[in-house]
């Protein structure tokens, strides 16, 4: 059995890239492991081969061999979305020394002339991601292909979700004599065709960034216009009872001039932010607002709820600002689609407020929250200032039952 182990980092596969360490304890060992890919650029070395990428084959090939010293090759950099993260606890009772390589993303940075530490890391290679939602958000992020992921199906979500404009630098067989290097917009090469394993960098101009403000905008940052808008007051305390998380789904049910939907968006960088409005103008505010504030990954939606909101992701968190007497339906909707979805339900009457209360008991929601705000703000009379009174505003939030009655 192999008493010490290398775990090496080889780099993008060209021998040439390997550190002089890890050519040395390659050199010095009696048995190679690794994909058939990585072998293969050791077609020279006398020592045992094994081709092996699962831990427990990697581990199984290293206890059944006679050589006293192995080497395990990795791609890339062991400590990059590397395969030793769930070898390491496996190696228990080996003599264990790492030997870092040359990641892609420091090789394809290099070759730019641009810096990476201040690019955003994504794999969407073979695992689940949301690489649209990190693009954004950053400035810089750097992405590994592969599997269901190809560089032009990013590309082409980019161009799709007001993103095209992006600056996109795309590396494939990097290291290698036949090497290239691809820029151009997303728009541009979304109907490109590249390497499976291809890497990109994707330089975004105007990334979302809350930035270290107020939670909430101003009331004077959006167009108003006539349509009804929740004032700043409100939208703070509204956007703090929906929890949205980064990667949320969220559902604005009349979003009149978009104020809570700009906001939502805002949280949730990550994710996706649907407006349902019927009325028109309110429908061209949110537009602008939408435009004016940089949000591609927030969606208008024309029509009335509930039959609008057949066909959307299922939410993760719903606020209600408007529902022409129809709360109860769009909370089926939304439950019937996530039984686990938070709510958040502004009222101004009375009447509205009795009707979400029946809704959260006949729903069965728990974790209900019930607030009323009131506040006043100044208002120059002369030389005086007065507070004058806004109307009290509820807000209800609950979260769904799990199961629906």
């Amino acid at each position: 059995m192999v008493s010490k182990v290398y775990v090496v980092g080889i780099g993008m596969g060209n021998p040439d890239t390997l550190t002089v360490a890890a050519q040395e304890a390659i050199e010095g060992s009696g048995l190679l492991v690794g994909a058939q890919r990585m072998l293969d650029s050791f077609a020279d070395s006398s020592a045992e081969k094994v081709a092996a990428v699962a831990p427990d084959k990697i581990v199984s090939a290293l206890r059944a061999s006679d050589a006293q010293t192995a080497s395990v090759l990795m791609s890339g950099d062991v400590g990059f979305y590397s395969g030793a993260t769930g070898l390491y606890p496996l190696l228990d009772g080996f003599e264990v020394k790492t030997i870092p390589g040359i990641s892609s993303l420091v090789y394809f940075c290099a070759q730019l002339h641009t810096t990476w530490q201040d690019a955003f890391l994504v794999s969407a290679h073979g695992r689940e991601h949301n690489a649209r939602g990190a693009i954004q958000c950053h400035a810089k992020t750097f992405l590994l292909t592969g599997g269901d992921t190809l560089v032009a199906d990013i590309c082409a979500d980019l161009a799709d979700n007001g993103l095209g404009a992006c600056t996109v630098h795309v590396g494939e067989r990097l290291s290698y004599d036949d090497e290239c290097i691809t820029t151009g917009t997303a728009k541009d090469l979304a109907g490109s065709t590249f390497d499976s394993l291809a890497v990109m960098l994707v330089e975004n101009p105007t990334p979302i960034d809350r930035g270290p403000q107020a939670p909430c905008l101003p009331d004077s940052a959006f167009e108003r216009g006539s349509a009804p808008m929740t004032k700043e007051e409100v939208r703070e305390l509204a956007i703090c009872k929906l929890r949205i998380d980064p990667a949320h789904i969220v559902w604005d049910v009349g979003a009149g001039t978009g104020s809570i939907t700009v906001e939502a968006a805002r949280a949730a960088c990550d994710g996706t932010v649907f407006a349902i409005e019927k009325n028109e103008e309110a429908l061209e505010l949110i537009q602008v607002n939408k435009e004016r504030f940089g949000l591609p990954h927030l969606r208008v939606v024309s029509g009335e709820a509930p039959s609008a909101l057949s066909g959307l992701p299922a939410p993760d968190r719903v606020f209600v600002g408007g529902s022409s007497g129809q709360l109860e339906a769009i909370m089926r909707v939304a439950l019937e689609a996530n039984p686990q979805v938070r709510f958040c339900v502004s009222a101004i009457t009375l009447e509205t407020v009795a009707e979400a209360l029946r809704c959260v008991s006949d729903l069965a929601l728990v974790d209900v929250d019930i607030v009323q705000l009131s506040f006043a703000k100044d208002k120059k009379v002369g030389g005086y200032h007065m507070m004058m009174g806004a109307n009290p505003i509820y807000l209800i939030s609950a979260n769904g039952p799990r199961t629906i009655a």
